[in-house]
């Protein structure tokens, strides 16, 4: 959720302070960007994925504080709400062996984590909304004791001056009211940062959008919300919905919403973060008393403390993120596409298919976002949130009479975009045994047409068949879900249902 902050009091003058102060920060951006005064390349990626907490009989344990404190480590933090934990990996240089080196560190730090968790009940879920869920279980009595999140959603309550309406047609229909942003919480993702220099900033970012479809249909892992089957990957629409500060007459206005995929691609890094003061009103308006143009005037390099906390209350899909390490500016690209899970291979797996593929679209001298529009991108992201696995995307026809195609999104990878991710991983210097490992769990995938999400809506419709009902067949599949996630193999291999019970012979 981005930067600690303290909550106090926000008056009519903070804001009007707060905008100023945002124009002076961009105005700095800028002069780094004209003076060259960026990071060298370093191929440096992070890793970080939020998690849920969940008891032995698959429910939701409102306990973060409790197990944080038996955790100890920093690189587990507190998330929105009490059943929510995040953990960060530490930055690694694309190369040699990092896919099997950040495998390790997670199979090492999420078990020794569940362990910890066990000790009071609960344990460590990686999946993009727990299925057991209830409405009862996200309201703001549960979001954690942080007084960023106790601040951010005052503010967007007030900014919106009414309920939250959640209404999602999928499988089924969900509609409901919240008067907080807590819904917000059922939505644990990974999110991989890539840093890179201003001149490579845009192609990144336009092949990080260009490719987000391709990421949700393959990675889908949330078709549950509330007890209802809704789209294969829930968790956009459910963002949009429970962060939006617009009442429905600003959404006829064609006001922008916070979580917002984007309408054109982009020249600079410089027109990211100019969107956000020209389209959204500042949520967090806490001042600094860095003045960002007398720090470069003095030759130092300022933090720019109201730009990167505006940035983090605009919720885009690939969202830029600027930085200040050792006295030393730099740019990353943060892609918050995925779901958390199923397993650590899995993951792992979608972060070898993303940092390939986007190493090789971002160079291909003919890019795709110079022959795919923008709005059939954002389509193509709605189709891929609806359909998951199963989804048809226009993408680039192949040959000399250019023009666009409707390809099932197995077909592109299958065919496209395999071959260019393990091209980009050969860029990158990552060993060929780890290349064809995780891109080898991609493919599988493709081939059996199975993910997270398939995996939970034919394991719950088996368990409803089988007389179970809505509420204990959620409960069953969440805890056999847990069950596999642990044992570790990747959910393309795991058996569809739940297991058979053991027989007693007399």
């Amino acid at each position: 959720m981005g930067e600690k902050v303290v909550a106090g009091a926000v008056d009519l003058a903070d804001r009007l302070r707060y905008r100023e102060k945002l124009k002076e920060c961009l105005a700095g951006l800028g002069r780094l960007l004209d003076e060259k005064r960026f990071d060298r390349p370093r191929n440096l990626m992070g890793l970080e994925i939020e998690l849920n907490l969940a008891g032995s009989d698959g429910l939701p344990r409102m306990m973060n504080a409790e197990v944080l404190k038996r955790i100890a480590s920093r690189d587990f933090q507190t998330e929105l709400a009490m059943f929510n934990l995040e953990v960060n990996i530490a930055p690694h240089p694309l190369g040699g062996r990092v896919l099997d080196q950040l495998a390790e560190e997670l199979r090492t730090g999420l078990g020794y984590a569940h362990r910890k968790a066990n000790e009071v009940d609960a344990g460590i879920v990686m999946i993009g909304i727990l299925p057991t869920l209830a409405a009862d279980d996200l309201v703001s009595a549960n979001l954690s004791d942080v007084d960023r999140y106790t601040l951010l959603n005052d503010q967007i309550l007030a900014a919106r001056g009414e309920d939250f309406a959640l209404d999602i047609e999928g499988v089924e229909r969900l509609t409901c009211t919240s008067s907080s942003i807590a819904p917000e919480a059922a939505c644990t993702s990974v999110q991989l940062h890539l840093q890179v220099t201003p001149g490579r900033f845009a192609a990144v970012w336009n092949a990080a959008q260009a490719i987000a479809s391709v990421q949700i249909a393959l990675g889908a892992n949330a078709p549950f919300l509330f007890g209802r089957e809704l789209w294969r990957e829930s968790r956009p629409p459910l963002f949009q919905q429970s962060t939006d500060t617009r009442p429905p007459e600003l959404k006829a206005q064609g006001v922008r919403p916070r979580t917002w995929f984007g309408e054109r691609w982009i020249e600079s890094a410089h027109d990211l973060f100019e969107e956000n003061l020209r389209y959204f009103p500042p949520l967090l308006p806490i001042l600094d008393e860095e003045r960002p143009l007398e720090v470069l005037d003095r030759g130092g390099v300022p933090n720019l403390a109201e730009l990167v906390l505006h940035n983090g209350t605009v919720y885009r899909w690939n969202r830029p993120v600027y930085g200040v390490v050792d006295g030393v500016p730099h740019l990353r690209v943060e892609n918050r596409v995925l779901p958390a899970g199923p397993t650590v291979t899995d993951v792992i797996a979608n972060v070898a298919f993303y940092y390939g593929v986007v190493r090789a679209l971002a160079e291909d001298a003919r890019p795709v976002w110079s022959r795919l529009s923008f709005d059939a991108a954002a389509r193509n992201f709605d189709a891929a949130c609806r359909y998951g696995i199963e989804a048809r995307l226009e993408w680039p026809r192949r040959g000399r009479f250019g023009g666009t195609e409707r390809i099932e999104a197995v077909t592109l990878v299958q065919e496209e975009l395999l071959p260019l991710a393990a091209a980009g991983l050969d860029a990158w210097g990552v060993e060929p045994a780890d290349r064809d490992r995780y891109l080898g769990v991609i493919e599988q995938r493709c081939a059996l047409r199975m993910n997270g999400a398939e995996w939970q809506a034919a394991t719950y419709h088996k368990a409803r068949a089988s007389g179970l009902g809505r509420d204990d067949a959620l409960a069953a599949t969440t805890r056999r879900y847990c069950e596999l996630m642990h044992r570790g193999e990747p959910v393309h291999t795991w058996p569809v249902g739940l297991p058979e019970p053991a027989v007693t012979l007399g």
